[in-house]
């Protein structure tokens, strides 16, 4: 999870997760992680996993259709690389591997799907029926801030981030932040940069967020439309300190995939959003 912002970053603060180096990607500010600010964030982490898994293994006319990210170890803010292998590479099918690895030790491992379209079968499918609805464009205004939703709020969505700390169904909608510095993001590594809050919108209740996320898997039927992209939650499911969430990804044309996480109790360093520690955020001052 990433410490979710309520204004844009400072002018002089580079607009990116990571620069690459020499040494392999270095993280910038943005990477930092809300539990330690020593530490590389959630969207991060699947955000450089998926561009590297596209970049290297997803061939012309295949299109990326899963991703799993396994987030098991604490990433430094220190340089990191990715090592990537194909699986098998078929007419219709390739899956391939990715390690991401910090002083020679791995700290996160992906997966990735990529399939090759083709012609929709006959028949009629049941299918959700209630999409998630973007927020009015007038709300947008030209800042690009992220907008934060939920079900008990009377205006339904605002830019205050405290405003929605309650029990009821969240919802965001963020124009995503290159993964690496000077790169433009793909529509799949931008997915899974904001695809990641699928963990803070199922995970976020009353008193703020208690579980600390071990995993993503990301399915999408379609790219990102526009640069905005919407994360709803549809359930959240927790006993003896695990929990099972899943979301819905959408942007202004619609519903374009589900994300589901796992995560474990991680009270002892709640993340409550009312505490003095984001009064910057929701003043508006970083």
């Amino acid at each position: 999870m990433t410490p979710p912002q309520n204004s844009l970053p400072p002018a002089n603060l580079p607009l990116a997760f990571f620069r690459e180096t020499a040494l392999g990607f270095e993280p910038l500010p943005l990477a930092a992680g809300a539990w330690s600010p020593d530490s590389v964030n959630g969207p991060a982490v699947c955000g450089l996993l998926a561009r590297s898994l596209e970049i290297e293994h997803c061939p012309d006319g295949f299109t990326p259709a899963r991703l799993t990210v396994d987030l098991f170890r604490l990433t430094q803010r220190r340089p990191v690389s990715v090592r990537t292998t194909v699986v098998r590479s078929g007419n219709r099918i390739r899956v391939a591997d990715a390690e991401l690895v910090q002083d020679e030790v791995t700290v996160a491992r992906a997966s990735a799907v990529f399939l090759r379209r083709s012609e929709q079968p006959p028949g009629d499918l049941w299918t959700r029926g209630d999409d998630p609805a973007p927020p009015p464009a007038e709300l947008l205004g030209a800042t690009g801030m992220p907008l934060w939703g939920s079900d008990e709020h009377p205006d339904g969505w605002t830019h205050e981030l405290a405003e929605h700390q309650n029990g009821s169904r969240k919802r965001c909608w963020q124009t995503p932040v290159p993964v690496v510095l000077g790169r433009p993001a793909s529509a799949f590594a931008a997915a899974a940069t904001i695809g990641e809050s699928a963990s803070l919108m199922t995970n976020w209740g009353s008193a703020g967020v208690g579980f600390i996320n071990a995993d993503l898997t990301m399915a999408l039927t379609r790219a990102v439309q526009g640069t905005a992209i919407g994360v709803e939650a549809d359930s959240h499911l927790s006993l003896d300190g695990i929990a099972v969430g899943s979301a819905t990804l959408f942007d202004r044309a619609g519903s374009f995939g589900t994300c589901v996480v796992t995560a474990l109790a991680n009270a002892e360093r709640q993340v409550d959003f009312a505490e003095d520690r984001f009064a910057a955020m929701r003043s508006g001052q970083v």
